[in-house]
């Protein structure tokens, strides 16, 4: 399926931006309308190597999907590879790039694409699964702008269940 891409501007800069995107432990403040059971797969969710795994909801059906973080150009580009559908048989991608555009406005772009087999590609083209994947990315770009241009404090950041416990200050 795919690539189905979607961008908005967003008044901040790009650096910013950025970092807001690397950050995996962020993400469901913004994509938990269609991302759901978000799970990081290690302690540091920044950067290359960083990874999570989560359920994307559709009309007709759920699937789990996971993504990694695997190369980045800051503050231009990020790349997240991974693995969906029953027995992790779809490849996936993803592509978030970020361009500054006259005046202090940002544009972000998401592209997402996946290489399915022959029996997943057919269950993908009946569920309809490019239309409310590119609903899911338009509203969640929408999400991450009002996110980042509010004066209010970031959401809560989700962790891995049983890391550093003595992070917290607590023996």
């Amino acid at each position: 399926m795919g690539p189905v891409s979607t961008e908005i501007e967003i008044d901040a800069p790009r650096e910013q931006i950025f970092a807001a995107l690397l950050d995996l432990a962020a993400r469901p403040s913004f994509t938990d309308h269609f991302l759901t059971d978000f799970h990081l797969t290690r302690i540091d969710p920044v950067g290359i190597g960083a990874g999570a795994r989560f359920c994307v909801k559709g009309p007709l059906r759920k699937i789990w999907m996971d993504t990694t973080v695997v190369s980045t150009e800051p503050p231009f580009r990020i790349l997240e590879e991974g693995e969906a559908g029953r027995g992790n048989r779809i490849r996936s991608h993803i592509v978030w790039e970020l361009k500054e555009t006259p005046g202090s406005l940002t544009c972000v772009r998401v592209s997402h694409w996946t290489e399915p087999a022959a029996v997943d590609r057919a269950l993908e083209v009946l569920s309809g699964g490019s239309i409310w994947l590119g609903r899911g990315w338009r509203r969640a770009l929408h999400r991450l702008r009002s996110n980042i241009e509010s004066d209010q404090p970031a959401a809560e950041r989700i962790a891995v269940a049983g890391g550093n416990r003595y992070a917290t200050g607590i023996p």
